[in-house]
């Protein structure tokens, strides 16, 4: 009898391996299912990197400086359709470009009879917002401050909700369509303007 008992027992044992094993192996699928290709930067530099090559859309403010010309020097804002309207030159395409594009395009028009050898400079005063959604106590758009992380981001919306999976999150760059898996687990996340952060519910 003791022997079929024990017997017993390690087959329940054994089974409840085996669905343990499988309850992983699903939710590594679902995980790696889910993630998009090209991993988020995470580091200082990478970040630098993505705000250096950051490229302009609607809700950014700019101010433009245009050397020994003060009437033309300000903050401007690009519009919902990618306009920066600015002065003698009228409408400058900036949705989608980089700072430097924006720049030079400046640069040119204000050469073509209207300042003699400008020149121009044009910095990013505030970024566009980012936009946090799932299971957080207030889901919505926030503004962008430069070295947030996905943490801060959180705490920000007001922290996880009881049903929300904090080992993962997804997030989706301005930049790019898909999302990406991003383990809270190994390092600090950093978010970029534009960003789109999901928190999913968790499962087990």
């Amino acid at each position: 009898m003791d022997r079929k008992q024990d017997g017993a027992g390690r087959k329940r044992r054994g089974l409840a391996l085996t669905m343990a094993a499988a309850m992983t192996g699903a939710a590594a699928l679902m995980l790696g299912g889910c993630a998009g290709a090209g991993a988020p930067p995470i580091s200082t530099a990478e970040v630098a990197a993505g705000l250096e090559s950051y490229h302009l859309g609607a809700g950014d403010r700019v101010r433009v400086t245009v050397f020994n010309e003060p009437t033309l020097t300000g903050e401007y804002n690009i519009t919902p359709g990618g306009a920066l309207a600015f002065p003698l030159i009228g409408v400058v395409a900036a949705g989608g470009r980089t700072i430097d594009a924006v720049q030079q395009e400046l640069t040119t028009k204000l050469a073509e009879g209207y300042v003699n050898d400008p020149r121009v400079s044009v910095e990013v005063l505030n970024y566009r917002p980012f936009y946090i959604l799932g299971e957080v106590n207030r889901p919505g758009e926030y503004s962008y401050a430069s070295g947030m992380t996905v943490e801060q981001a959180i705490a920000r919306a007001g922290g996880f909700t009881y049903r929300a999976n904090e080992k993962t999150v997804f997030l989706r760059r301005q930049t790019g369509k898909a999302e990406s898996a991003v383990s809270l687990r190994s390092a600090q996340v950093a978010v970029l303007p534009g960003d789109t952060i999901r928190i999913g519910e968790r499962y087990f």
